[in-house]
């Protein structure tokens, strides 16, 4: 029998070990297999585990040996040390405007919400008044249909540059409305923007992080999300004392818009976006720019064993929605269902509203919500890629859900009780906080991890727009529905909505931390129904 290759040494730490040429012509078949299966087993567990393994010729082809020895020659020439997170951050940094601007646009008509009623003459009118906010939200889902086309057309960069421009238009106009038409019009073009930027956003994150730190510069996106919302909510706080304030609001959203475009330029493409375009070439240097030389050699040859150049654009609609991938589709899309039927956007976008109703002054509400918003932020960013997606996602969804029970017994007390007082507003603060913890942030960033490659970025449009359609509703209809339900049941249902989500997750919902997207996708493909 002829050996795979020349005897090869291989160092680990001060060792070496030479595998031998086989001594038999012919070993026993049962031989052979503890010998193949020794070989791949230490492949799959980067040489972690010393075993000598014989792969005899005959039982694998001439492509299987090259693959395997590159695979092999990749594993040992991976650095041990992980790769450096400095290089990739000031791109993570620059994405994070997008989310940035979704915190602030969601919550730039919180505090100036009745300000702006009466300067455009609907005040008084909640239906209206919830139009202004959901028309955002109405044309972030029509963004978000097009966003995983456009950022498989065009590459990541430039569909972020494409929807700054709808932003700096839109903000515009808001800014200069003299009537409800004028506002509603300017709120639709900033949600296309928005629709096209977040999906964006979580794809380039996830596609240039290094593995060890994807969870944390995930957590990034929500920090930017929080960081705009109290942005908005310290911004407004002069609306009741200077005339016209609120269009100046809309004014300065302009500046972070224009920032987006402009940095971009300067910012690397997405190497899955480049191999997948057949630029193998740039996508190694771009990977050399974000994780070092031998990362860099090492996940293109993974890249080159789960994605094909060119299939990406050969998906369409149906399959994703009743195709092999329709299972993981829907995981996504539901996960981000029930994130939104949680009410947590109606808290963020009418917490000024419901605050007054409670007798507490509107701008300590806000800045306490920011607050508790940052700060459950703050842990998701210190225990993602320690505890976990799936860990964060069931704290998270069951500590919501018990928020939700203090804020209905809050209802069943009298309205003078102190302590109708405290666990209303203490609970809507601890809502706020554990949503920030993981149902906030794990969604963006564990869906893009889990999608396979030639469907990322048209599945998170697809999810996204599902997020949309519930997050318009919800921003639309929740004033109505507490003036005719009452809080106590309508934080009821949310509550309800929280405990499915905890159901759901522990049942379909995988562990991701630390892994590469390469290793996620082909730990999915042999469990992978479709």
């Amino acid at each position: 029998m002829v050996c795979l290759a020349t005897p090869l040494f291989v160092h680990i730490g001060s060792q070496p070990f030479r595998r031998r040429e086989a001594k038999q012509e012919n070993p026993a078949p049962h031989k052979r297999r503890e010998a193949e299966v020794g070989m791949f087993g230490d492949l799959r567990r980067s040489l972690s585990v010393h075993k000598r393994a014989m792969v005899p010729r005959a039982y694998i082809s001439s492509n299987d040996i090259e693959d395997n020895a590159d695979l092999l020659r990749s594993s040992l020439g991976r650095d041990t040390a992980s790769p450096t997170w400095k290089l990739s951050l000031p791109h993570v940094l620059v994405a994070t405007i997008v989310p940035f601007l979704f915190g602030y646009h969601i919550g730039v008509v919180n505090e100036p919400l009745e300000t702006i009623s009466v300067d455009l003459g609907f005040h008084g009118n909640t239906l209206q008044e919830g139009f202004v906010v959901s028309t955002c939200l109405a044309g972030a889902f029509v963004g978000c249909l097009f966003s995983g086309w456009i950022a498989d057309e065009v590459g990541r960069r430039r569909a972020f540059q494409l929807c700054a421009l709808p932003m700096v238009m839109g903000a515009a106009i808001c800014a200069t409305a003299k009537n409800l038409t004028g506002m509603l019009l300017g709120r639709f073009l900033v949600g296309t923007g928005l629709g096209v930027g977040p999906p964006v956003a979580s794809l380039y994150v996830t596609e240039i992080s290094p593995a060890h730190v994807r969870g944390t510069y995930g957590s990034f996106i929500q920090i930017a999300s929080c960081f705009g919302l109290m942005g908005a909510l310290l911004i407004g706080i002069p609306v009741r004392s200077i005339f016209g304030w609120w269009r100046i609001c809309f004014w300065i959203s302009t500046i972070p818009a224009s920032m987006l475009a402009l940095l971009m330029m300067f910012c690397a493409e997405s190497p899955h976006w480049l191999y997948k375009q057949g630029r193998n070439v740039e996508a190694e240097a771009v990977l050399e720019k974000l994780l070092g030389g031998s990362e860099a050699k090492a996940t293109i040859l993974e890249l080159s064993n789960t994605d094909r150049g060119g299939e990406a654009n050969t998906i369409k609609l149906i399959e994703l929605l009743c195709g092999r991938h329709s299972r993981v589709v829907f995981i996504g899309s539901t996960l981000f269902a029930l994130q939104q039927l949680s009410g947590i956007n109606a808290v963020f976008c009418f917490s000024s509203t419901v605050f007054r109703r409670a007798g507490v002054f509107s701008d300590l509400a806000n800045i306490s919500v920011g607050i508790a918003n940052f700060i459950g932020s703050t842990i998701a960013l210190a225990l993602m890629d320690k505890l976990g997606r799936k860990a964060l996602l069931l704290c998270s969804f069951f500590g919501m859900a018990v928020c939700t029970v203090l804020q209905v017994l809050a209802t069943a007390l009298s309205a003078s009780n102190p302590t109708a007082f405290y666990l209303s507003v203490g609970g809507m603060l601890l809502f706020v906080l554990m949503y920030a913890v993981g149902a906030g942030p794990v969604p963006g960033l564990l869906l893009p991890e889990i999608f396979p490659s030639r469907i990322r970025a048209k599945a998170m449009a697809v999810s996204m727009a599902v997020h949309w359609v519930l997050n318009f509703f919800v921003g639309l209809l929740f004033l109505r529905l507490l003036d005719v339900m009452g809080p106590g049941p309508l934080y009821s249902m949310f509550g309800a909505f929280c405990l499915l989500a905890v159901v759901f997750v522990k049942r379909n919902v995988l562990e991701t931390k630390g892994k590469s997207l390469q290793e996620i996708e082909i730990a999915l493909l042999p469990q992978s129904p479709f």
